[in-house]
């Protein structure tokens, strides 16, 4: 049966049963509202005309008036006549009331009329009793009619409350749970609805469908076999370690080179869990601390990071180059992450050739500074007078080579400290610094050059400052280096600021100038080595700011810059006021 026959029959079924219900409602409250009008209306006026009549007979009097009323009286009470036997008594009535008149004195019609009207008011009286039974047993069956109707109607909507429902929205359950299977690729689920309702119509479109999709389910399986096998030969076939994991970190596919390095079988490997391997293997532990440790922020690791292992008694070094694998539906309004791919590329080569560069500029470095050094003290002791008095245009030659040596002196610097940099040689001193002294002796080496320029220094400085653990050497350096640059980029006759504040454990030194600043697309790579912002007239090597950056974050502290194009720039380094635990770092960079 179809629903839509179903939902007429049971509600029209329960409308017939309101509708008979009403009817039969309304007839037996008329029945009962006429015998209930019978029994007040006639009858009462019945027994009111023959009480009148009893009255008029108590108080006889032979007069015209007299009869005229009770005549009255009489002709009401024939055209009243409801009862059996009411209409004989009422012609007797006429007949000695007829007799009276005729003899007024005669005292037998009187007892003759008093006996009439006493039966009458009894028949009445009687007919009141019968019709009140009457009403009493009618709405008796009214209520017992009303209630039966009133029981089955419930009874049916009762019925239809519990079965209907769950008649209809049963199998639309087991509809949606089939294709809830269906949608995780269970193309086995069917549905049987019985009938031949519009339901069991859906149930063979679905059922048809199923087979369907099972079907081509099936004849997909070879291609994607086919695929696969395709894909894992190509993966195998390129060069470079490469190993792919699900975003849970399940390992699904790896390729031989990345076997060979990580010293571990292909069955050790294939859907094992990376945090597990970890614990046990350099390789994985490298690429998750690299990668980020975790699930929900591994791509936010370091793509580049260096991966160095022992492979084959040789030290190889590999970086890192991790792939997403997403899945963008159809609308592209969702972007699912599935997992990722990372691809290690052997840079050992490279590697060593940068190391060999290093060696060699920190060795040639080493080796200049001090025949320029040499170079230097000959030269001021040709200022000296006593060596011989030289005329104008010799100190002057004196004085350029002078500069030059100088300028010649700070490049091998930061080229040496560069070097320590790279090769992570950073020799530390941390001990409690007063940061007064800092900042006298930073201050004091760029005083000069502030004087030429007619640059000011606006500091502020809070009352109490404690010590700072830190290396002195390194940051007087680094804060020199800041103060050097903000007065280098100063336009003449303007301020460079130099603020100190106190934050929780940590303190803050703030150096700030009002010269023409630095482009957004640049502020990033100013502490990258070698880095020059394009156009810049200044002289410099780009090495200054990537050695502050080093030796802040040896001394467990950092580096910071906020800049505005046209409207100066603001270096910031911080200072921790305790002791920090360093054990972040090799022994090697402290």
């Amino acid at each position: 049966m179809k629903i839509k026959t179903k939902l007429n029959l049971g509600i029209g079924l329960l409308l017939f049963l309101l509708i008979l219900m009403a009817f039969l409602s309304v007839k037996q409250i008329d029945k009962l509202s006429k015998a209930s009008e019978n029994i007040i209306k006639d009858n009462k006026e019945t027994i009111v005309f023959s009480a009148n009549m009893l009255q008029l007979l108590t108080s006889y009097r032979a007069d015209e008036q007299w009869f005229e009323q009770f005549e009255l009286y009489l002709k009401k009470q024939k055209s009243n006549i409801t009862e059996r036997g009411e209409d004989e008594l009422t012609e007797k009535l006429t007949e000695h009331f007829q007799r009276l008149h005729d003899n007024p004195y005669e005292t037998q019609p009187i007892q003759q009329l008093e006996m009439i009207l006493f039966e009458i008011v009894t028949i009445n009286l009687q007919a009141i009793e019968t019709k009140n039974n009457i009403a009493s047993n009618t709405a008796i069956r009214s209520v017992v009619l009303i209630s039966i109707l009133s029981f089955f109607s419930v009874v049916i909507a009762l019925v239809l409350f519990i079965k209907l429902p769950s008649n209809i929205s049963n199998p639309i359950n087991e509809l949606i749970s089939s294709i809830k299977r269906i949608a995780a690729n269970d193309y086995s689920q069917r549905v049987n609805f019985e009938g031949h309702s519009e339901l069991g119509e859906l149930a063979t479109a679905f059922n048809t469908m199923a087979t369907k999709l099972n079907e081509y389910d099936k004849s997909n399986v070879a291609r994607l076999l086919t695929e696969k096998r395709i894909n894992e030969t190509l993966i195998n076939k390129i060069p470079y370690p490469i190993i792919g994991f699900d975003k849970h970190l399940k390992i699904f596919v790896v390729n031989e080179e990345f076997i060979n390095i990580s010293g571990l079988h292909f069955d050790e490997l294939i859907g094992k869990n990376m945090l597990e391997i970890a614990t046990i293997n350099q390789l994985f532990s490298q690429l998750l601390i690299a990668g980020g440790l975790t699930v929900e922020n591994f791509k936010d690791g370091d793509s580049n990071a260096h991966i160095h292992i022992a492979h084959q008694g040789k030290e190889a070094y590999y970086e890192k180059e991790i792939q997403e694998i997403v899945y963008t539906t159809q609308d592209e309004n969702s972007r699912n992450v599935l997992g990722y791919y990372i691809i290690l590329k052997n840079v050992t080569r490279y590697m060593e050739l940068d190391i060999a560069k290093t060696n060699f500029i920190a060795t040639i470095s080493h080796e200049l500074k001090t025949p320029i050094s040499a170079i230097k003290l000959g030269l001021q002791l040709l200022e000296n007078e006593k060596t011989g008095k030289l005329n104008t245009e010799q100190l002057d030659l004196i004085k350029s080579c002078e500069d030059d040596t100088n300028k010649l002196l700070k490049i091998i610097s930061e080229l040496l400290n560069s070097t320590q940099a790279e090769t992570g040689n950073i020799q530390l001193n941390i001990l409690p610094v007063d940061i007064r002294e800092v900042l006298h002796f930073s201050i004091t080496s760029n005083k000069v050059i502030a004087q030429q320029k007619g640059i000011l220094f606006d500091i502020d400085l809070p009352e109490q400052l404690s010590d700072v653990q830190a290396d002195k050497d390194k940051s007087i350096w680094v804060l020199s280096n800041l103060i050097s640059n903000a007065i280098r980029y100063s336009p003449e006759n303007s301020v460079v600021k130099i603020s100190v504040m106190q934050n929780n454990n940590q303190l803050a030194i703030s150096v700030s100038d009002f010269g023409p600043g630095i482009e957004p697309q640049y502020q990033e790579k100013v502490f990258d080595r070698y880095f020059r912002i394009p156009g810049t007239k200044q002289e410099g090597t780009g090495l200054g700011l990537a050695i502050c950056k080093e030796f802040m974050v040896a001394q467990g502290g950092e580096i910071m810059l906020e800049s505005r194009f046209g409207e100066g720039s603001t270096f910031t380094i911080t200072l921790n006021m305790k002791s920090v635990d360093l054990s972040f770092l090799t022994d090697s960079v402290i």
